[in-house]
């Protein structure tokens, strides 16, 4: 499975064999062991996920919202359940090929160009899904990652463009939801900031887009 290199891997293995131990009647057992952090397959990322010059969202204090195991104030305990319209904006689509490419930020242009030809635009409240059909590389786990590559996604602009509409939160098909450039990972994510900190905007990552693109699922 493709997992971020900035959290902890997934790690599932047996701790107890058959055979390390055998009771006298000849029986043995085995159990095993699940590791893994909360940014393993498709997530939400908190609002506590990302600070910015020591502050989360609305100005709160990071150092004295973390404590213990995890976080007193805008843990992802504190979203409440989303049920609520979906947008689904398919720039591949509206570009006219099938995925985006390597390192492709999606624009401000793109996005619009996608609501013109889809004719479903965003509304405060919604949920909105920006696809770029890189779900289609999951199955090579590097290649998913992109690092050397780069990762198409919207950047600082596109992330102010989806934050004029106040969604609820908005996903894609990536990573890191965001573009990322060719050999630098996830040194910069400043869509991270834009959507988490400065709008209070929960950002979903590594989604399969793909059924619902070919459905034309773009309201539901």
């Amino acid at each position: 499975m493709p997992q971020s290199p900035n959290h902890p891997a997934y790690w599932h293995t047996l701790p107890r064999r058959h055979g390390d131990g055998t009771r006298s009647d000849g029986g043995s057992g085995a159990n095993d062991l699940i590791v893994m952090g909360t940014h393993v397959g498709t997530h939400m990322d908190a609002l506590a996920h990302v600070s910015h010059h020591g502050a989360l969202h609305g100005g709160v204090d990071a150092a004295e919202a973390q404590s213990g195991g995890g976080f007193d104030h805008l843990g992802i305990d504190a979203v409440d359940p989303i049920v609520c319209r979906g947008v689904l904006l398919d720039v591949p689509a509206a570009l006219g090929v099938d995925a985006c490419a390597p390192a492709y930020e999606i624009t401000p242009d793109d996005l619009e160009a996608t609501v013109q030809r889809q004719e479903a635009e965003p509304a405060p409240g919604d949920v909105v899904f920006v696809r770029s059909g890189w779900a289609q590389r999951w199955g090579d786990r590097d290649g998913y990652i992109g690092r050397e590559t780069g990762v198409p996604g919207v950047g600082e602009a596109g992330a102010e463009w989806l934050a004029l509409y106040r969604p609820r939160a908005v996903g894609a098909d990536t990573i890191a939801f965001e573009h990322l450039p060719p050999g630098q990972g996830h040194s910069m994510l400043p869509a991270h900031r834009v959507l988490l900190v400065e709008h209070g905007i929960n950002i979903i990552e590594t989604m399969d887009l793909e059924a619902i693109a070919r459905d034309r699922a773009h309201e539901f």
